[in-house]
């Protein structure tokens, strides 16, 4: 990743930040639930605001990263975060709609922290229909309706967690909106 970018990142780098980062914590504890994101007032083509916003809070200078978004964006998120350019199979956080979750570093049985986090655009987020979600932060079950998800995703999430404690973990992004999709949830289609 090299070049300038003319775009800002947050509005208050700080504040914004923080609550970004809160968000996608709370987002991380409670799976499938909805949560709304502090975004940049201006993002480069390629990245959705909520992603954008993920990045922002959690890459900084040690986060191998992987964009398909094109050099303005790698541009961007290097001028604000530091992060450096990875292959998927390298990067901690990947945000490349082609990437396949058997494709991305799962970590090991040492250190199964280390897997990837895929951040993944959507076209939307919304409670109460969709996949059933359940496992570890969900009292019983939760629905979540994905709309955009890509094809095969929930057989390659099934495949993916038949490696539990490896994993990727799954940021979803739509608009302002995230939820998150820790490695250890099981998903039944709906």
């Amino acid at each position: 990743m090299s070049g300038a970018t003319s775009l800002a990142g947050f509005a208050d780098p700080v504040l914004d930040s923080q609550a970004a980062f809160r968000a996608v914590l709370e987002a991380m504890s409670r799976p499938g639930r909805v949560q709304r994101m502090p975004v940049p007032p201006e993002v480069p083509e390629g990245i959705g605001p909520a992603a954008a916003a993920v990045l922002l809070a959690l890459a900084d200078a040690d986060t191998p990263v992987r964009l398909a978004a094109g050099p303005a964006a790698e541009a961007w998120i290097r001028f604000h975060t530091g992060a450096r350019a990875a292959a998927v199979a390298e990067a901690a956080f990947v945000l490349d709609p082609e990437a396949r979750l058997p494709d991305l570093d799962c970590g090991t049985e040492e250190e199964p922290e280390r897997g990837a986090t895929l951040v993944l655009p959507v076209d939307g987020l919304a409670e109460g229909s969709g996949w059933r979600l359940s496992g570890p932060g969900i009292q019983g079950t939760h629905r979540l309706a994905v709309a955009g998800a890509p094809p095969g995703f929930l057989a390659d999430w099934a495949a993916s967690r038949g490696r539990f404690p490896r994993g990727v973990d799954v940021i979803l992004c739509a608009g302002d909106q995230v939820a998150a999709l820790p490695r250890g949830v099981t998903i039944e289609g709906g």
